[in-house]
């Protein structure tokens, strides 16, 4: 009787939390070894068989490490700043659907839970910035913010092609219309927006301009240090982490293996697997090969060129969709 009364998706909470904090810091690892291969150089290969320990080494360090709080900023709000930023991230993961059937919560508002929860994550970097008191943080906060809330626009527009040929807003669904046709083909200019705005989000390279090191120390996270400097690094890998299962959910079939195969050649969670870690390699082959934009750039790319492309998008798709009915 008692087992009869658990929701089992409910299990999957802390496996989830678990891997997913777990992913990000084996991330770290293929990071850096990524890039040394892309850049035709060495990665961590000291501590380890090819350096796989180097990040457990830096996560021990920086737990022993002394957790300092500036005495001239805000402690209540330094304390929570970083708090906010990893826990908005590990909450838009709650809708996130793993395979089939493996997901916490299918809700049919997903796709708008997950942009509250990346807009959420934009008070916790505003916060470090005004609580460290500090003229660098300051100001990596306002960019970052700035940055943040501008591409926000963009990502919501792109989705709105895929929102239109599902018909809801559950990931689920999204899934399931994607059973003939990968929507990467019919939405492949949401799909390009999309890519650009998860990197400005995630303020992955190129797009890092708020923790600019030859400008602003560090930016907002310049007074962090210990574990709230862990978790702040924490949240940007799974902010990526995200993004990509996002990409792969929304515009490459999530679960669904190619047509030209027969489903039972690979099960849908390692297909899964294989797409998100390949989105999450082009993102890191990004960081090795584009140079970093100015700010002004930046903004001007948004506002000047995908602000009217995500629209133009829209309305060709909503004009396709009313004449083929």
């Amino acid at each position: 009787m008692f087992f009869e009364n658990i929701n089992w998706s409910y299990v999957l909470i802390l496996p989830l939390i678990g891997g997913a904090l777990g992913g990000a810091l084996v991330l770290v690892w293929w990071e850096r070894r990524l890039l040394g291969f892309f850049q035709d150089r060495l990665g961590p290969n000291r501590v380890g068989w090819f350096g796989i320990l180097q990040s457990l080494a830096d996560a021990i360090k920086l737990i022993t490490k002394d957790d300092w709080v500036p005495p001239f900023g805000d402690r209540a709000l330094f304390i929570l700043a970083p708090i906010i930023v990893a826990g908005a991230m590990l909450m838009a993961y709650v809708v996130l659907p793993l395979g089939p059937g493996l997901i916490i919560a299918d809700s049919n508002i997903a796709i708008l839970w997950i942009l509250a929860m990346s807009s959420l994550a934009v008070y916790g970097v505003l916060l470090a910035g005004l609580a460290s008191n500090n003229k660098y943080s300051l100001l990596g906060g306002l960019r970052s913010a700035a940055q943040m809330v501008t591409y926000e626009v963009f990502m919501g527009l792109s989705l709105l092609g895929v929102v239109m040929l599902t018909g809801s807003f559950s990931l689920n669904d999204v899934v399931h219309a994607q059973e003939d046709m990968w929507f990467c083909i019919p939405q492949c200019v949401g799909l390009v927006i999309f890519l650009i705005a998860g990197l400005a989000e995630s303020h992955r390279l190129p797009f890092d301009l708020p923790e600019a090191e030859h400008e602003l120390t560090a930016g907002f996270h310049t007074e962090y240090s210990g574990m709230k400097f862990a978790l702040i690094m924490a949240a940007e890998y799974l902010s990526l982490i995200l993004i990509s299962a996002l990409i792969v959910v929304l515009f490459f079939g999530g679960w669904l293996g190619p047509k030209f195969l027969p489903s039972e050649f690979l099960s849908g969670i390692v297909w899964y697997g294989l797409k998100v870690l390949i989105v999450i390699n082009f993102f890191i082959l990004l960081r090795a090969a584009i140079p970093r934009p100015r700010y002004d750039q930046l903004m001007s790319l948004g506002w000047k060129i995908l602000l009217p492309l995500s629209l133009l998008n829209i309305l060709i798709t909503g004009a396709i969709l009313l004449g083929t009915q």
